[in-house]
């Protein structure tokens, strides 16, 4: 970790901390200063070509945001698998980062400024355990992917040494759709605003855009209810297998596309429900309270713990 910028004599404090949330489509950044305040900045990734490009853009937003003038200390959500040695190993929604040297990348775009990072979906389990003060909770954002993220005693589970937990990852269905991971059946391959935007599409005949769904599930018609329902009795399957293992107190769901669809929660319920057993019941599902923004949040909480 690199050692606090160097400050002039008389110099005051680092007014706060930042959060970066690195999404597959979409970046967001907030500030929390030591006083209350806070700012809040994103920007939406152009058409991927390579990661320099990608991490160009990244520092032009960072330097037009005012906010960061002075920031003590910083935290990243990222969606990417990064190995022991800080290199991105995969990620398949910007497949030219993989191989990129995370760590340097970004102690590059913020020099002097100690900087850690973790999975998007772990942080976001720990912002809504936080939020919600509950110690054994279970996180699932539905987002561009599938993430989500365990608290068990207040601690991340399996915990940063050991990996992030990939719910979406959790093969649900062996004849299923193909992942963008190179499996079958993954949750993600199902349950994602992508594939659940495609599945509506497939059902009508026509593209459909994530408005045009919002619009067929208010007017409740055929093709965008049958779509849900997919999606939510995927997530239901994924969330009952980790209950019968980890017996988490409460789940939550979040994530970009969930936060924009209030049909859902009670859908996913609904299946849960349907798949408790005797003595076994599923935990309360309720949408996430900091709807999209739970890892943005996670990652501030990482940074205001550096």
């Amino acid at each position: 970790m690199p050692a606090p910028r160097d400050r002039q004599p008389g110099a005051t404090a680092a007014p706060g901390c930042l959060g970066v949330d690195i999404g597959g489509t979409k970046v967001a950044l907030r500030v929390e200063t030591d006083d209350g305040r806070t700012e809040e900045s994103a920007f939406t990734w152009g058409p991927h070509r390579d990661a320099e490009d990608d991490l160009s853009a990244l520092a032009a937003h960072l330097k037009a945001f005012p906010a960061l003038a002075d920031v003590r200390a910083v935290g990243v959500a990222m969606p990417a698998t990064v190995g022991p040695d800080e290199r991105i190993t995969a990620w398949p929604s910007r497949p030219a980062w993989t191989g990129l040297a995370l760590g340097p990348a970004l102690r590059g775009l913020f020099p002097g400024t100690p900087v850690a990072w973790a999975d998007d979906g772990d942080l976001g389990a720990l912002a809504e355990a936080d939020a919600a003060d509950c110690a054994h909770l279970l996180y699932v954002g539905v987002g561009t992917g599938v993430g989500g993220g365990l608290v068990l005693d207040g601690t991340l589970c399996p915990g940063p040494a050991r990996g992030s937990f990939e719910i979406g990852h959790l093969t649900i269905d062996q004849d299923g759709p193909e992942c963008v991971c190179g499996r079958r059946g993954c949750l993600q391959a199902t349950a994602s605003g992508p594939a659940t935007l495609a599945h509506a599409a497939a059902l009508r005949g026509a593209p459909v855009t994530f408005d045009e769904l919002r619009a067929g599930l208010r007017d409740h018609l055929p093709w965008a209810l049958t779509a849900l329902d997919r999606t939510a009795r995927a997530l239901a399957t994924a969330l009952t297998s980790v209950t019968e293992l980890l017996h988490p107190d409460r789940a939550v769901l979040g994530g970009g596309f969930a936060a924009g669809i209030p049909a859902l929660p009670p859908a996913v319920t609904a299946h849960l429900t349907a798949l408790a057993r005797p003595g076994h019941p599923t935990p309360p599902l309720a949408p996430a309270r900091l709807g999209g923004l739970s890892s943005l949040r996670g990652a501030l909480l990482l940074a205001q713990h550096l």
